[in-house]
């Protein structure tokens, strides 16, 4: 079952929104899409603030009634018109225009210049001033025409078309940012640090602005009205607080839940991308479209994940390099120079024949076999709990107990050795001797400051080296020693017989050598 915020949920809704399709979406889908989010909902809010003025003028405000037979041909015919000549000039110069002046966002392969992004982020703010332009020659005109036949409804006039322009406007600036933003986000894709917009705090003003602002002005604005002229009678007074009070907590919700949305948006997308992360995808990213303070905290977790993704990628290949647990302890602490006496367990093994091999088949060869060899040693190490510490050429050295200590370091080598052992005789082409010791070993950092590796030195890495040389001599190419089987847990020692004693090249003392049972057989 998918988690409703993982991501599913944030590829359904890349912008916010499902109303704004998905980041894939066809080019001319996106275009109508644009174009319908842009111009139904301007055109309601427009025909929601002819509303409003219709209301206010002939029901609200005190002063003398508009509904009279000299206002009837501008009640009917002149205002209508008015009305219906900005709103159509405001669709196609506002959407459709500022829409065509987009065009290039609906080529998802085009690369926005400085002139289109510039164009793209003042636009809510010029279609915004076009709306503020046809509300103010339309209060100019109307104003006109009704003071000539009835100065008395100036006043009126100008605050019931002032009021719902400012409606208008503020509600068409967070539509035009709503519509907008699979436009904005490729222009922020472009260029991440240019900035659009009024903000968080700019939005939450203009909220206040539309909701508690204007009715209040309204509401004071009647009061002196009111005081100054005695015809105003209480009745009056009382609906145009109870009419204004109403507006204000109906619009005041309505942008307040605009604004709200707007906000909410960004942050949700980052939660949800959050969780994903938190899952282990750090292929996690969110489209940046709110080029406000929220888009900053977009842009931050993108540059986050990519950060978390070269972290993983560079300790993904430390890993691969120095092995799993070295990194892990090079990670978790600061690394110095220079090592620890400590018990550990060291397997050397080393191809046989590696030099003929390498005489007679081709490179590409050579290469496919060494890596189906290192294959089997690289399982089987990390299978048992030790460390592969070096490749070389076509032999490898595995430590067991440190850096991460074992419970039966020697008996982990010696079953490690014998898993190895069966595995390469199931390949044919592959033959290598193995030897096993474990004893006291100097572990750490070799090298200089800048530069320097993990690495085991000791008595018992040399005696792994030689055995492995001296394996090559017997059938089972598996040899370990005496010591080291009396340093292995019973049951894995139970695998082992002792053989000759032997002194090893580079050796004083001698060695007794202990072999695999299967081997001896």
């Amino acid at each position: 079952m998918i988690n409703r915020d993982g991501p599913a949920g944030v590829r359904s809704a890349p912008w916010g929104s499902p109303l704004l399709g998905p980041v894939d979406e066809k080019s001319m889908a996106r275009r109508v899409r644009v174009q319908l989010l842009l111009t139904i909902p301007l055109i309601i809010a427009n025909l929601i603030g002819i509303t409003m003025v219709v209301v206010l003028a002939g029901f609200v405000l005190p002063g003398p009634t508009v509904f009279t037979r000299e206002l009837l041909l501008v009640n009917t015919v002149i205002t209508p018109v008015c009305a219906g000549l900005a709103l159509a000039v405001g669709t196609v110069w506002g959407t459709v225009a500022g829409v065509r002046s987009m065009r290039w966002a609906t080529d998802t392969e085009q690369v926005p210049t400085p002139h289109e992004q510039r164009v793209t982020v003042s636009a809510p703010r010029w279609m915004v001033l076009q709306q503020a332009v046809l509300w103010t020659l339309t209060l100019i005109v109307l104003t006109v025409i009704y003071g000539v036949l009835e100065p008395a409804l100036i006043p009126k006039v100008v605050l019931a078309i002032g009021a719902a322009a400012i409606v208008v406007c503020a509600n068409s600036y967070l539509i035009i940012e709503f519509a907008l933003r699979p436009v904005t986000a490729r222009v922020l894709a472009a260029d991440p640090h240019r900035r659009r917009g009024i903000g968080v705090f700019g939005r939450t003003m203009l909220s206040w602005l539309v909701g508690v602002g204007v009715p209040v002005a309204l509401s004071m604005t009647v009061a002196v009205w009111a005081l100054a002229d005695p015809a105003v009678s209480k009745a009056r007074l009382a609906v145009c607080m109870l009419s204004l009070g109403g507006s204000a907590l109906l619009f005041g919700l309505i942008l307040m839940a605009q604004v709200v949305a707007a906000t909410v948006a960004p942050i949700k997308g980052v939660r949800q991308a959050l969780r994903r992360v938190e899952n282990g995808d750090l292929a996690a990213e969110i489209p940046l479209y709110d080029g406000t303070e929220l888009g900053e905290l977009q842009s931050g977790f993108n540059m986050m994940v990519h950060g978390l993704r070269e972290r993983a990628m560079i300790e993904d290949l430390f890993g691969k390099h120095v092995g799993h647990d070295v990194a892990m302890a090079a990670i978790a602490s600061q690394p110095v120079l220079g090592g620890t006496e400590t018990e550990a367990a060291a397997l050397f093994i080393d191809i046989i024949g590696s030099t003929t091999m390498a005489a007679t088949l081709p490179a590409p060869e050579i290469v496919g076999i060494l890596n189906r060899f290192f294959d089997i040693v690289v399982d089987e190490v990390e299978r048992h709990g030790g460390l592969l510490n070096k490749f070389e050429g076509d032999a490898a050295l595995a430590v067991f107990g440190t850096p991460a200590p074992l419970e039966d370091l020697a008996g982990s080598a010696l079953s490690c050795g014998r898993a190895i052992q069966r595995r390469l005789k199931d390949a044919s082409d592959l033959d290598a001797g193995i030897g096993v010791a474990a004893g006291r070993v100097v572990a750490g950092n070799v090298g200089t400051h800048n530069r320097y590796e993990f690495t085991v030195i000791g008595d018992a890495v040399n005696e792994a080296a030689r055995l492995c040389e001296l394996s090559k001599q017997y059938e089972g190419r598996l040899l370990s020693s005496a010591t080291t089987l009396e340093a292995a847990g019973a049951g894995e020692a139970a695998q082992w017989v002792l053989g000759e004693e032997v002194t090893l090249r580079g050796r004083l003392k001698t060695t007794r050598v202990a072999l695999p049972k299967l081997s001896v057989r």
